[in-house]
């Protein structure tokens, strides 16, 4: 079966390869936005750690679709039983039941410990319903945040996110009090009686991989406890197994009031789900919000099947074992500091990380750049040692390039 799935893709990646890149690339500047910029390969196949592009080259893929792609490319699980439900049920909307939903959403409170799911498609949306709840639930509007935070583009979610490049041209918004990360000082100042919660990301990824002390999480629970505030935690990026533990929060044994999912969740297609604990879980009536594709058969058939990946390979502990081995080994690299938890990898360069990151693609390694100096690494949960290995020299020879 392996095999013949394997041929199946090889043929298909034959049709893609007829993709002339350029004119893709002008069709694209005509048709879409321009609001990404995109590195000049189109990609057609992925599997595993793996992808191809339309010239039939070959990449190791560290960035997995921004930490999406944790079981790996087209997982054949996932596969599978994407293409059973599309043969049975697609779509229905939330007007009815269906069984997949109902199931994820008590998977999903058995690995987290919260009381009741809300699905969604993506983790800005998570932010957003999150925010709503913390409405419903508190009567105040008020938020706390870090600085160097990042919980999504859309208008209530934008207003929580640090960097004001992105907040600028949006204004006026709803924006947060923000407070340096793993300051426990700042933050008790900031938590006055008018906030109603404090946002957070365990490891802030798009910042370039900052983790909180256990210490400062700790804090925050009390801080908020104090003050009758609640605790978010932000785990759109750190979640399922990403940091060597299935949440983030595992680290430090807080419990929020609620956590924000998204990415890694349906193994590639867009899914998010917020989750809520207790009395604030009970605070959304019916009618408060709801989205019409959220948590679908098909979608939710593939966050089951990725879960259950997870759980048969041990991606969580794997994720732990290969974080360390690669922190590990991009230690002889570089004198500066390794951040990171599980295979979710920060460092910072004094080389131009945006020409490194072009000259490890030359190379056939996708890397992302957070900021000038700084690489951040998320592989495939399923990416081996020897793939790690080849990474690290590619980054390596990189480096003398870019010096």
């Amino acid at each position: 079966m392996r095999k013949l799935y394997l041929l199946l893709l090889s043929m298909l990646c034959e049709e893609c390869a007829m993709i002339d890149k350029k004119e893709l690339m002008k069709r694209e500047s005509e048709a879409i936005f321009q609001t990404y910029t995109r590195q000049s390969i189109a990609l057609v196949r992925g599997s595993g750690a793996t992808v191809w592009d339309s010239d039939g080259k070959e990449y190791l893929d560290f960035v997995a679709g921004i930490a999406v792609n944790n079981v790996g490319h087209c997982h054949p699980d996932v596969v599978e039983a994407i293409k059973k439900q599309a043969e049975t049920l697609i779509h229905t909307s939330n007007l009815y039941y269906t069984e997949n939903q109902v199931i994820l959403a008590e998977e999903l409170k058995k690995l987290t410990g919260m009381s009741r799911a809300y699905f969604c498609n993506s983790g800005a949306e998570s932010v957003e319903a999150a925010l709503k709840l913390v409405r419903r639930a508190t009567g105040k509007s008020k938020i706390v945040a870090a600085e160097r935070s990042f919980h999504g583009r859309t208008l209530g979610a934008l207003g929580n996110t640090y960097k004001p490049i992105y907040r600028e041209p949006f204004r006026p918004l709803d924006e947060a009090t923000f407070v340096p990360y793993n300051d426990q000082e700042a933050l008790k100042a900031a938590v006055t009686q008018d906030k109603g919660a404090v946002i957070l990301e365990p490891v802030q990824g798009e910042a370039g991989v900052y983790v909180a002390d256990a210490d400062y999480l700790r804090a925050a629970r009390q801080i908020c406890d104090d003050v009758g505030a609640l605790l978010i935690f932000d785990e759109v990026q750190t979640g399922f197994g990403r940091t060597g533990k299935w949440f983030a929060k595992e680290h430090s044994g807080v419990l929020p009031d609620m956590i924000t999912l998204a990415k890694a969740m349906a193994g590639g297609l867009p899914m998010g789900a917020m989750l809520a604990t207790g009395a604030v879980a009970d605070a959304f009536q019916r009618g408060d919000h709801g989205s019409t594709f959220a948590g679908g058969a098909l979608i939710s058939a593939a966050a089951l099947a990725t879960i259950r990946v997870i759980q048969k390979e041990n991606l969580v502990q794997r994720s732990a074992k290969l974080g360390a081995y690669l922190r590990a080994k991009l230690k002889d690299l570089c004198p500066r500091e390794i951040r990171g938890l599980g295979l979710m990898v920060g460092m910072d360069l004094d080389a131009d990380c945006k020409a490194l990151v072009e000259n490890a693609l030359q190379k056939g390694v996708l890397l992302n750049s957070t900021n000038e100096h700084t690489i951040r690494l998320i592989p495939p949960l399923v990416v081996t040692e020897e793939q790690i290995d080849r990474v690290v020299r590619v980054i390596g020879e990189s480096l003398k390039n870019a010096s």
